[in-house]
Order: structure tokens, then C-alpha cells, then sequence
């Protein structure tokens, strides 16, 4: 049986919790036209639990865009997996580019702020592995990287201290995305012969990390400036399992044709 594709809204710092409610509705539809489909939205913290229960029982999965390693303590500020289960969460982003301080347009201050490495990345996706819940972890190469040539060498080393710390029978519910960080927020995305070539590669870095049977079940998403007008080309592409959504996700119309292309 095929990988089934994946398809996430990553909302990130946008709308409120009822413009939320309002654009699963739509959501909602369109994951009925395409059940084959399996669609994750992942709003902010604060929506949450309202849209947990708006999700409750249908065929869209809810997910958060971030959490922290500890069950419990005097954190402040910081979400648990705990409290992810307890909001409906089946699904969990870690690793992305901007919760690394690595931005693809002008960067805010101070960058200091975003402060996720390789180790605190590699704790985070333990914590969901151990809690059920399917981490979508995020690796990709900045622009200078990529000028350097080292884009292979960049991601291959994120995918093995991300992954260090779970055993191979534990990776099979994993999902990664690639997502250049040059192509995050500013409108250039990856050439698709490109970014089949880089979600393949990803396969052959987890299969050798784990094992053929993780490798095979992983499922290796696309994101970066990902929208309607170029996801077939990209979808097109057995090496690519879906799409990590950032704002185009935040359009019904636009997300819409993005799950009916995949």
C-alpha cells in the first residue's frame, strides 16, 4: 500500500480563533472531496481547543506549530504534549526555519528570540514520538548554504541530530518536510526537479539513519512559497508526499486547490 499524501496548514502568527473557525468550514469541505487526502491545520496555540472541537470527528486533523520537550515545570510560556493531547493534537511542527532564527525575507529583532538548535529540535520530536503524536519536523538549507553547495551536507546533518534521540521502529509515523529556508515567506519556491530530488534524498538519509521499513513509510512534504499556481508541477513528483503550507493555507480558495492537486 502507497504512502497516502499529506497536506498541512501552517497558519503561523495569523488569524484569530473565530476567522479560524471560520476558514475550517471551507477546510472541512474541500477534505471531503479528496478523502484520500489526509489534511493536518496547525493555528496558533490559543486556537487550539476551540478548533480541536471543531475537528472533532471529521476528516481533518488538528496540529500545533510547536511545543516543548517536558511534560511539566516552571517554564513559562512554553506548551507540553500534554497539553497538545489535551487540545486534540495528532500532529505537531518542530524544526521550523523561523523557530531556528533562520529567516528567508529581512529577519526580526532580536533574532536571539527564535531559539531552536539541533538538540533542542531532536527533544522536541522524542516528546511527540513518545506522546502518539506525529511530529513534522522541518529541515532545509539558507540561501548562503545553497550558494556554498552545501545543501545536501546542511540537511542530511539536521536529519541525523533530529533523529537521534528515537529509535528506527519509532520513525514510521514521522512526516519531514523540506523547506528551503530562502523560499519561506518570499515567494520564490524551489524548482520542482529540484525539490523531488531533495524529498528523495531526505528518503535515503532516514532509510540509512533507521531503516529500509522507516524509510519507506516516511512521508516527505514540500513547503516554501507553495500556492496553487505551482504545486502540480511539484505534486507531479512520486517522491513528494505533500505540502507544508504557509500562506497560502490562510485563503480557503487557494488552500482548496492545493488539497485537490495533491
Amino acid at each position: 500500500m502507497g504512502r497516502r499524501r499529506l497536506v498541512v496548514a501552517n497558519w503561523k502568527m495569523n488569524l484569530t480563533t473565530p476567522e479560524g473557525c471560520g476558514l475550517v468550514e471551507a477546510v472541512l469541505g474541500m477534505a471531503k472531496r479528496r478523502s484520500e487526502v489526509d489534511v493536518v491545520v496547525c493555528p496558533s496555540f490559543v486556537s487550539l481547543q476551540p478548533l480541536g472541537r471543531s475537528l472533532a470527528h471529521t476528516p481533518v486533523s488538528l496540529g500545533a506549530q510547536d511545543v516543548f520537550w517536558l511534560e511539566n515545570g516552571a517554564y513559562t510560556g512554553q506548551v507540553s504534549t500534554r497539553m497538545l493531547v489535551d487540545s486534540g493534537c495528532t500532529y505537531c511542527i518542530v524544526g521550523h526555519s523561523e523557530a531556528r532564527g533562520r529567516f528567508g525575507s529581512e529577519p526580526p529583532n532580536p533574532l536571539s528570540y527564535f531559539s531552536d538548535t539541533d538538540e533542542t529540535v531532536a527533544m522536541k520530536v522524542s516528546a511527540l514520538v513518545y506522546a502518539n503524536i506525529t511530529p513534522i519536523l522541518c529541515v532545509g538549507e539558507s540561501e548562503d548554504e545553497r550558494g556554498a553547495e552545501r545543501t545536501d551536507e546542511v540537511v542530511a546533518e539536521q536529519l541525523a541530530k533530529a533523529l537521534g534521540r528515537v529509535a528506527p521502529e519509532e520513525c514510521s509515523n514521522l512526516a519531514i518536510a523540506y523547506e528551503p529556508v530562502w523560499a519561506i515567506g518570499t515567494g520564490k519556491v524551489c524548482d520542482h526537479d529540484e525539490a523531488a530530488r531533495m524529498c528523495s534524498f531526505i528518503r535515503d538519509k532516514v532509510t540509512l539513519i533507521t531503516d529500509s521499513a522507516c524509510g519507506n513509510q516516511v512521508r516527505v512534504l514540500y513547503g516554501g512559497s507553495l500556492k496553487a499556481s505551482n504545486c502540480a508541477e511539484i505534486f507531479a513528483h512520486k517522491e513528494v508526499d505533500g505540502a507544508l503550507v504557509g500562506g497560502a493555507s490562510l485563503l480557503a480558495q487557494e488552500f482548496a486547490k492545493i488539497v485537490l492537486s495533491a
